[in-house]
Parts: structure tokens; C-alpha cells; sequence
């Protein structure tokens, strides 16, 4: 197949991902470690068709790829490495209704639907991954190490009152006091052995979870129900026009739709996406083994954590009793030096107790950052989808998205993907240097 250009072909093309590993397995994280025995998945070969064909296996992907798959639509899914391999095999791995977009989201909605309709929609993009990805997991059988119990930390006394304007608003949700309540400093350091903290608020309704595998069990079921996948498959150009096709090295797809789900991972649709979504680079670790004893003084409870910087640290035990541990977040774009070194000061300050003990592993990810924190989810002007831009939040905002695209790549009508329509996103003149820039300033004002 000639890479010339076709007549009615926008001609996007892939340049190299930023960042990108030149390794096609996966990285060597705790993620990648502990997965287990899933199965490859083959390049695409030949000319195929689908109905729907989905360029990214991560958790956007893979999720919308379930979604179409259960209702009959025929969906190909293509990926550049592994299923997962980008920023769903390498984060935090906690679901929560956290949402760094709120605020823009609900002003600009407010302008055109009103504040009730604003706050409707807020609240379901907030809370409405929950139940999806506890549906799947239930009804799919996926190990993925689930386990409930989440706490917002107050860094600072001057956080305080933010936190409690977030009960208020999981509570307006339906939330109940026995899923979201306040705890003083005192409770916090009950369950916590850590000198930080201010208070925070305990939430039993998110989860933390081994997000590859959640993403590995999702794909069996998409292929279980019809969809097919392919991986070491980079998408090399997209022709629009009349018959919308994306192609590989080795092979295409022809299809109805074409939904980018790469975040931060692909070079696609630059002239319309170029600025509008930034690489933050976010270093984790896990410690070595931790003996039951330590891990019942460090966190009986098992809680994942975050605290209320903007610039945060993040944690949370895993399965098989060693904790994880982020931050570091580089904004600059590039990769963060000596990950370990860098995140042991904030370990060891969050946890004493913890002062020289073994990293076993640690690795980077790359979330995609939107200037205004609001997902990209939009159809293109060449009728190309794109759901992108989840800005750190992304585990339980990816399933939201994922039905939201299913409707639309369906064709079906749908409320909430004409108001991601609506959102308007601003390009930002010199990218990430501005971007850094901005937070190093919330860095120093977190410090007061």
C-alpha cells in the first residue's frame, strides 16, 4: 500500500510519541511484574473492516472497545505496543472521584445549560466510573486485587475547608456518612503513622486496584464478546473522507468510526490537537516486601492515599504487602532522573518508619494534561473521535468516557457528549514551559 495520500485523506500521520519507550514489551514496573500469564495479542495484518476501529489499547480503549462490543458493534482495536503499555500500566492505581476539571467544567456549562444541569453532569463524570468498573469486575470475573477505602489528606490547615466543600459535594451526590466523612488529625494519624496531615477525608466508596490487570480483563471480555484486538500495531496515518480508514505498516482497517484513545502516547491529528494536551511525567516505586507487622502500624486499613497539593505524593499497600509510592511529577515533559532517589525524601518524610528501606522497583508514566483540566472528548471536524486528557485522573473518568463514546460512535444521541462538545480548550503557546512554570508555583505555595 502506497503512503501517498488519498484524494479525500486529511493525511495525519504518527511522529514519535512523547515520551516513548523504544522497548515494545512492557517497562519494568510492579504492574508489569505481578500480571501474570495474558494473552498477545497479533499485529494487524492485511485489510480488515469494522464498524468502529479504536487506535490505543489503554483503559479508554479497551473500555469503549467492551462497551461497543457488548452491543453487537464490530470494533478493532489497534495498539503501538501492549495492551495497557502507556500510562494504564503505570499509575497509582486509585479509583476515585477526583476530577481536576471541575470547576471550568461547571462554569462553562452553567453559561449554556444551567447550574443544575452543570452540577448533574460534574457529579456523573465524578462518581459514575464506580459502578461501571465494579460491574465489570463482577461480572467478568477480572482479578485485579480490588480493595475499598481511599483518604484525601489535608496537607496544610489552609486546605481544610476545600475538603469539607468536597464532602459536601460526594454527600449532594448521594453519597452516604458511612461512604464519605471527615476525619480530624487525630483519626488520620489512628490510621495512618505519619507526623502529615491536618485532617482528611475518608471515602469507602473509592478503590485502589491493579489497574493492568483490570485492563487485561476488560480486553478478554471485549474479544470474548466480538471485538477484535491487535497489538504491536503503531498507526502510522488516518484517511477520512467517505470511508474513514487507519493504517499500519502491515496492514489497515476500514471502518464507520475512528476514536483516538492514546492520551499522551501518539502524535495523531496534530493540526487540530497540537497544544491542547501536554506529557506530564509521573515517577512511582514499590518498596520491598513489608512485613504484616509494619504494614498493620504504617496502614492498618489498608487506604490509598493522596493529599490535597496540586503538586501531590500518592500512595497505597499493594496485594502483596509492599507500598507503592508517587509523585515527583515532572511537567517539563521529559523523564524524571533516578526515580527512586527522587521520591525516597517524600517516603520517607510521609513514613519514618520507612527510612532506608529497599526499593524494589520504580518506573514513570505519562499523563496527558489539558490547560483547563477538562477531557478531551470531541468529534473532529474530518468526523474522527478523540477522548484524550484525563490530567492524573483518569482511572475512573476513562469508564465514565467510555460509554459516553460508546453512544456517540453508535450514533446515537447523547446529552453528555454534546457538552464535552461544547468545552472549549485553548492551545498554549509554548507548551510545557509554561506549563512547569505554572506549577512551580503551586509547588511554592504549597510549601507556606
Amino acid at each position: 500500500m502506497s503512503d501517498r495520500q488519498s484524494p479525500d485523506s486529511i493525511g495525519t500521520r504518527a511522529g514519535p510519541a512523547a515520551p516513548i519507550d523504544s522497548d515494545s514489551d512492557y517497562i519494568d514496573s510492579h504492574y508489569s511484574a505481578t500480571l501474570g500469564v495474558e494473552p498477545r495479542y497479533a499485529p494487524l495484518e492485511g485489510e480488515h473492516r469494522a464498524d468502529v476501529a479504536i487506535v490505543g489499547g489503554g483503559l479508554s480503549g479497551i473500555a469503549t472497545a467492551l462497551g461497543l462490543a457488548e452491543r453487537g458493534v464490530k470494533v478493532a482495536v489497534l495498539e503501538a505496543h501492549r495492551i495497557g503499555w502507556g500510562a494504564t500500566g503505570r499509575n497509582g492505581g486509585q479509583v476515585t472521584g477526583s476530577l481536576s476539571g471541575d470547576v471550568a467544567m461547571q462554569r462553562q456549562l452553567t453559561r449554556t445549560l444551567g447550574a443544575a444541569a452543570a452540577t448533574a453532569f460534574v457529579q456523573h463524570l465524578r462518581w459514575g466510573g464506580h459502578a461501571l468498573i465494579e460491574d465489570r469486575i463482577a461480572r467478568y470475573q477480572i482479578d485485579c486485587e480490588r480493595q475499598h477505602g481511599h483518604l484525601h489528606a489535608a496537607w496544610s490547615a489552609a486546605h481544610i475547608p476545600a475538603l469539607h466543600a468536597a464532602i459536601d459535594d460526594a454527600r449532594a451526590a448521594g453519597l452516604t456518612e458511612d461512604e464519605v466523612r471527615w476525619l480530624s488529625r487525630d483519626e488520620v494519624h489512628a490510621r495512618l503513622e505519619t507526623p502529615l496531615y491536618h485532617g482528611g477525608v475518608l471515602n469507602t466508596r473509592n478503590l485502589h486496584l491493579h489497574p493492568l490487570k483490570l485492563c487485561h480483563g476488560e480486553a478478554r471480555a471485549a474479544v470474548a464478546n466480538g471485538a477484535s484486538l491487535y497489538e504491536q500495531s503503531a498507526v502510522i496515518r488516518i484517511d477520512s473522507g467517505r470511508q474513514p480508514c487507519v493504517h499500519t505498516r502491515s496492514g489497515r482497517v476500514r471502518a464507520d468510526a475512528i476514536l483516538l484513545a492514546g492520551n499522551a502516547y501518539h502524535r495523531l491529528e496534530r493540526r487540530r490537537l497540537a497544544g491542547k494536551l501536554l506529557p506530564a511525567v509521573l515517577g512511582n516505586l514499590v518498596t520491598e516486601k513489608l512485613d504484616q507487622a509494619t504494614l498493620d502500624e504504617l496502614n492498618p486499613e489498608r487506604l490509598a492515599v493522596y493529599d490535597s497539593r496540586v503538586v501531590l505524593d500518592y500512595y497505597r499497600p499493594t496485594a502483596d504487602g509492599r507500598l507503592m509510592f508517587g509523585g515527583g511529577t515532572n511537567y517539563s515533559g521529559r523523564e524524571i532522573p533516578e526515580i527512586a532517589s527522587t521520591l525516597r525524601p517524600a517516603l520517607e518524610r510521609t513514613f519514618p518508619r520507612l527510612a532506608g528501606v529497599g526499593i524494589e522497583r520504580a518506573w514513570s508514566g505519562t499523563a496527558g494534561i489539558v490547560v483547563n483540566r477538562i477531557p478531551i472528548v470531541r468529534r473532529l471536524d474530518n468526523g474522527v473521535h478523540v477522548a484524550q486528557g484525563y490530567s492524573g485522573h483518569g482511572l475512573a473518568t476513562t469508564h465514565v468516557v467510555s460509554e459516553i463514546m460508546v453512544d456517540a460512535l453508535s450514533g446515537r444521541q447523547s446529552d453528555l457528549f454534546d457538552a464535552f462538545q461544547s468545552f472549549h480548550h485553548w492551545r498554549l503557546p509554548m507548551g510545557n514551559a509554561l506549563m512547569a512554570l505554572g506549577m512551580a508555583w503551586y509547588r511554592l505555595r504549597d510549601r507556606q
